[in-house]
């Protein structure tokens, strides 16, 4: 059963091959037993698993049906998940039970979709690797000396040694492609404003949304359409009425206009990957699309403004934990001034605190001009380079990473070496656009995705050209050695 994609669990549940109790005793067993290889979940919720699986079972004896009913997933231990523990994978969190659910949360739960746990990340949703966790870096099953990616690295590693079908994730500048593309898997990033951020634990509010890993674009569209909604709760959220993303999944390729930006293709692209990538692209125009060679000019000055941007954000929303209402407090403070330092220092990892130091700079007076502001002139450059685009092309295609996952360890002394690697995934973040990593082969065993990028709330544009590309190829069907 731990093969079945989200979409073959949903046909066997309502043709009662088997039960959602029996399925998620299964995962939950291969979960204890495979798991601490890899390191991908830090909470297990087996006694609400159970609950929702039973609670699933009786809703389709009385005749309920739904593509998600009775479906095992897991949350990225971001969303906050009433009564269970929410870490953010940091120790500052480690105590911290959500009171609430987040909204995401909710919707799914109200779907049917079991929960099994929470799955680990890099701390506050801050690096490229899955190695900045309190609760040890997570490994990529396909080279368990290698990085899942990060920061969503324990939902894609769990997917992908086929621990469950698909999970939630969240991407503030390639979260989700990234890991998928690590790890073999279809991650999409919706629009800014598609899947509610409430009581998702906030990272850079402008930059971060939710979305799922799967290992079909079938399945993220499935997933997608339990999360995806207008929330009133959540400020950013946009009013914009959710399509059927599944019934959208056939459709011709016939005519499509697919951009390649020159831009992606630069030296720092490995060359190896670059030819999947134009293999990818031939394989589309057998499917009657057609290529146009594009340009994104402000593509080369993204990296510099989101790494001034996000980590102002983080400052302003990480200064909330401060050891006085929620989180971790050090062990007998002299005064308020030291509660404060030693509860952030002793709290917050290395790479928190280095963007926080970042933020908190790129925002203080006599620099906020020089770039803040700056970094969001560019943000605007990067944006109006879309729509340009846009205006002649349907999608636009190129790598989701210049190389594939490297070793464990590799870049933790040069944060900057792991900042590049976003170089590629960044740009949709700073516009708001939605992005999409598929699978398009391997390089020395390890995968390598392909990043589709289209208009604002074209999801099922993406989730398409996705579901036609699988139909013709198999690397979404490989799974790692031993999982």
């Amino acid at each position: 059963m731990h093969h079945m994609t989200l979409a073959e669990i949903a046909r066997g549940l309502a043709d009662k091959k088997f039960s959602s109790v029996e399925l998620t005793q299964t995962l939950l067993a291969r979960i204890a037993q495979l798991d601490p290889q890899i390191n991908s979940f830090i909470s297990l919720t087996q006694d609400l698993a159970l609950s929702q699986a039973k609670a699933a079972d009786e809703r389709r004896a009385n005749g309920e049906s739904g593509a998600l009913l009775g479906a095992p997933i897991a949350h990225k231990d971001l969303f906050c998940t009433q009564g269970i523990r929410t870490s953010c994978g940091s120790k500052m969190l480690d105590n911290f039970k959500a009171p609430y659910d987040a909204t995401v949360v909710a919707k799914l739960a109200a779907s049917g979709a079991v929960t099994l746990g929470k799955t680990n990340m890099d701390e506050f949703a801050m690096g490229s690797a899955n190695e900045s966790s309190w609760y040890g870096a997570v490994k990529n099953p396909w080279n368990l000396e290698h990085v899942p990616g990060g920061s969503s690295g324990g939902s894609a590693a769990a997917v992908a040694a086929r621990l469950l079908p698909a999970a939630t994730a969240t991407d503030t500048g390639g979260s989700i492609r990234q890991p998928a593309a690590f790890t073999n898997l279809t991650g999409l990033k919706p629009t800014y404003g598609r899947v509610s951020r409430w009581g998702m634990i906030a990272y850079a509010s402008s930059l971060d949304q939710g979305g799922p890993l799967a290992r079909t674009a079938e399945d993220c569209a499935i997933l997608l359409q339990g999360m995806a909604g207008f929330d009133p709760n959540d400020s950013t959220s946009i009013d914009e009425p959710v399509p059927d993303y599944s019934a959208g999944l056939n459709g011709s390729l016939q005519g499509l206009r697919i951009g390649v930006p020159k831009e992606y293709f630069s030296a720092g692209l490995d060359p190896r990957i670059a030819e999947l990538i134009h293999n990818s692209i031939k394989e589309l125009e057998k499917l009657g699309a057609v290529i146009k060679e594009i340009s994104l000019p402000n593509m080369q000055h993204a990296i510099p403004a989101y790494y001034v941007i996000a980590p102002a954000e983080a400052s302003s929303n990480l200064s909330r934990f401060d050891g006085v209402r929620f989180g971790y407090r050090c062990e007998n403070p002299e005064n308020l001034e030291d509660l404060y330092k030693r509860s952030r220092g002793e709290g917050f990892g290395s790479e928190v605190q280095r963007r926080i130091m970042v933020g908190a700079y790129a925002l203080s007076a006599g620099y906020y001009d020089a770039y803040y502001l700056k970094a969001q002139k560019i943000r605007r450059l990067v944006k109006n380079d879309f729509m340009s685009a846009f205006n002649e092309v349907d999608i636009i295609l190129g790598p989701t990473t210049p190389n594939p996952a490297w070793k464990l360890g590799a870049k933790s002394s040069d944060p900057v070496a792991a900042y590049l690697e976003d170089v590629y995934t960044i740009t949709a973040n700073l516009a708001g656009l939605p992005g999409l990593s598929m699978p398009a082969g391997f390089v020395d065993g390890l995968p390598v995705g392909v990043q589709l990028l289209a208009p604002y709330f074209q999801e099922g544009r993406l989730l398409n050209v996705a579901h036609q590309y699988q139909l013709n190829t198999d690397w979404h069907t490989r799974t790692p050695t031993g999982f």
